[in-house]
């Protein structure tokens, strides 16, 4: 099923698990389910997130000194799914701590913890055979990233293979904050959308989205806007007892 985005532009927050906490980043989520969002992604920390920047390879790093693994991720997405049963929920993840885990089992746990779909940063479609089928098995969404520089046939491709949404990157690199959101992302997006929207599947823009004007120019062109570096410094440099309030407070702000 579609992830549903009840106002336009929605808005997604990706928050990497376990940074600074678990128990703090329950109570981030909250925060930001409180105070807007429509979708969490919870990010499953890992020791080489070559798809990051700077800032979430920080807290990526932080989080796996801690000792912080896939199953407390799901952990924090079966307390967030019973406290918010309305709230989108999806787990984001590089694939190495899912083969560690195995990919059935991995689907059932996320199953059972509530998630909604799983975005697999570096799972490509044209290999997702196992993986789709396990997510359909499941009832799980599953997610995928189109780049700007993906020709139309694997626009294609992904769009027939994505339930949730298509996740959309305004931009060729790694994630983290810009002045301004990216020109490639409204063609990308129109590009997208031949294939998409007769399916009914909703085009979710993310990299760089950092405050509430990217947030509405991506609405302009697109279901959604994905939060994901800007929320993940403002928590680095915020205390944990002041982070879930400084977060409810940005979210409110892009709502606004």
């Amino acid at each position: 099923m579609p992830i549903e985005f009840k106002k336009r532009p929605g808005v997604v927050a990706y928050l990497t698990a376990g940074d600074p906490d678990l128990e703090t980043t329950y109570a981030i989520a909250l925060a930001a389910i409180d105070n807007g969002a429509d979708v969490i992604e919870l990010g499953v920390p890992f020791s080489d997130p070559l798809a990051d920047g700077p800032v979430i390879e920080r807290a990526s790093q932080r989080a796996v000194a801690r000792g912080v693994r896939l199953v407390d991720v799901l952990e924090v997405a079966r307390k967030l799914r019973a406290a918010r049963p309305l709230c989108g929920l999806v787990i984001f993840s590089y694939l190495n701590p899912v083969v560690r885990m195995g990919m059935k089992k991995f689907c059932a746990a996320a199953k059972v913890a509530g998630a909604d779909g799983v975005l697999l940063t570096d799972m490509i479609v044209e290999e997702a055979d196992e993986y789709l089928a396990e997510m359909k098995a499941n009832g799980l969404a599953p997610i995928f990233l189109a780049a700007p520089t993906s020709p139309d046939v694997r626009l294609k491709a992904i769009a027939e293979a994505s339930r949730g949404f298509v996740y959309a990157i305004s931009r060729v690199g790694i994630t983290g904050t810009q002045q301004k959101v990216a020109g490639d992302a409204s063609e990308l997006v129109a590009r997208l959308r031949r294939y998409t929207d007769p399916l009914g599947i909703p085009v979710a823009v993310g990299f760089g989205i950092s405050n509430a004007e990217h947030v509405a120019a991506v609405g302009k062109f697109a279901d959604a806007a994905i939060i994901g570096s800007a929320l993940v410094a403002l928590i680095e440099k915020s205390s944990p007892a002041e982070a879930p309030a400084a977060v409810g407070r940005f979210i409110a702000g892009l709502r606004a």
